[in-house]
């Protein structure tokens, strides 16, 4: 699937958006999240608010008991006491002293108390669950018993009191909380909304709009997207996505070059193996004359053909997929050395000298033709860089060298040229890229470096102090996994 039908897929339908999109999920979250976060405090606080209010009943208790004290005279009529309890909203008000209890007001209630809370030994956990225990009781007339010091006192009170009227008291409170909570609740969700819809949301709306408007044309620069410059996150993301758009862009573009070079050369491939295979037919005279200069020329020239002519079967070998396997024999790489040389004409010029210092008893198993390639390449690199300086006073060498190193064969191509500026080294075996001279492609080096490590070794840069260029080819006698080699390739 390309990128355009990607994000053509990924992109919402506009009718979807708010149902399904991260502004609705944010505001549905925000709003449970205040919500849970409420109802851990309504907890506690309800709790808080029962002890409270008990704890105004028994200072209320303590002030009617201060009022109906009469220690010289006779205790206040029933009369009295009924309008005091039903003033305070009381049964019954009795004060602990000295271990005993004496009753300072009573009123008609039945003998049997519901339950009994003692304010003086308070532990959360059971005012919480007294609480709830209040609040999902139903109502009733049931009758409670409190014991507990007033908060300005230092008396020990009783009451008893309806338990009715304390559940209507905190239902009135969770109520106000709710309330209370939900306001919160739309505030703080509003405000978080709108600040990470701006922050957060929309950015990423804008990134995505930006993604399909590239998609839609990759190879136009204005549809490249342009970071805000923000230092988060999302300002990260902005640069990586400019970075990979960036960085597409010029693969599309390198592909669209390579697909037009491909074309070219098939048709400039077609024509050529024409012309050579008529050159082909006058060398094949040309071994027939009589002339002994003419009969020792030939051979070498029928060589170069035919090698021509192979060449051109599998030109496009190297856009379409890879090099053809290596077919490995026992080659002479002095003999080799002396062909490349042959052909490129090095040692005949003046201006540059050639050396052959490759020992005549080594022998490398390599696929003779690829090799040549490889050597070829490198030998018209170095020649290329010795003679792009016409100056009279250079020194222009070039030379190859070798060595066996148990079952490893070393090659090294030498010369004394300007060397590769730092541009080329760091695009050393990209094609097209890697070019050390004007007008090159870097074709030949990555050509190079694919044979060789199809043959299960490596070619490299020697870095060396003074002026020159050092390629060393590194070819193991050994079998090597084609599959192995393959996925070096890819790498």
């Amino acid at each position: 699937m390309n990128l355009r039908a990607t994000l053509a897929r990924w992109r919402p339908h506009p009718g979807r958006w708010f149902a399904s999109g991260l502004s609705a999920k944010l505001l549905v979250l925000t709003i449970a999240f205040v919500m849970v976060a409420e109802i851990l405090i309504y907890v506690p606080s309800v709790a808080n608010f029962r002890n409270m209010w008990l704890n105004e009943k028994l200072e209320a208790a303590s002030i009617a008991a201060l009022a109906a004290s009469n220690p010289d005279g006779p205790a206040l009529p029933e009369e009295v006491q009924d309008r005091l309890l039903e003033a305070i909203g009381m049964e019954a008000i009795a004060m602990l002293k000295d271990g005993q209890h004496i009753l300072i007001a009573a009123g008609d209630m039945p003998a049997e108390v519901a339950a009994h809370h003692d304010l003086t030994q308070v532990r959360p956990l059971e005012s919480i669950r007294a609480a709830f225990a209040t609040l999902l009781s139903g109502g009733g007339d049931r009758l409670i018993r409190v014991s507990g010091t007033p908060p300005r006192g230092m008396t020990v009170f009783e009451i008893v009191l309806r338990e009715n009227e304390l559940r209507q008291a905190m239902l009135r409170y969770s109520r106000n909380i709710l309330l209370l909570s939900l306001a919160i609740s739309a505030i703080t969700a509003t405000l978080v909304y709108l600040a990470l819809r701006l922050m957060i949301v929309r950015p990423i709306q804008r990134l995505a709009a930006r993604m399909q408007d590239f998609s839609d044309n990759p190879e136009d620069a204005s549809r490249v997207l342009s970071p805000s410059g923000r230092r988060d996150e999302i300002g990260r993301a902005e640069e990586r996505l400019a970075a990979m758009q960036s960085a597409l862009r010029d693969m599309l573009a390198q592909r669209r070059h390579l697909a037009d070079l491909g074309l070219a050369v098939s048709k400039i491939n077609h024509d050529l193996r024409n012309i050579l295979a008529s050159a082909q037919l006058f060398s094949d005279h040309l071994a027939t004359a009589d002339d002994p200069l003419v009969r020792r020329i030939a051979p070498k020239l029928v060589g170069t053909i035919d090698r021509a002519i192979g060449y051109t079967r599998s030109v496009l070998s190297y856009g379409g997929a890879r090099e053809a396997d290596p077919v490995r024999r026992l080659v002479s790489a002095r003999r080799l050395v002396e062909d490349v040389a042959e052909i490129l004409g090095v040692g005949a010029q003046d201006s540059v000298s050639f050396d052959n210092r490759v020992p005549t008893d080594l022998e490398i198993d390599a696929d003779p033709d690829q090799l040549f390639r490889v050597m070829l390449n490198l030998a018209r690199n170095a020649q290329q860089a010795l003679t792009s300086d016409e100056s009279g006073a250079v020194i222009r060498r070039l030379w190859v060298e070798g060595e066996r190193q148990g079952t490893v064969a070393h090659l090294r191509v030498c010369d004394t040229g300007p060397g590769l500026p730092k541009k080329a080294k760091d695009a050393l075996y990209e094609p097209f890229k890697g070019s050390a001279r004007p007008g090159g492609v870097g074709l030949g080096l990555a050509i190079a470096r694919e044979i060789v490590i199809a043959h299960g070794g490596e070619l490299r840069l020697i870095e060396r102090p003074g002026a020159g260029a050092v390629f060393e080819i590194v070819l193991p006698d050994r079998p090597v996994s084609l599959a192995a080699v393959r996925d070096r390739r890819k790498a």
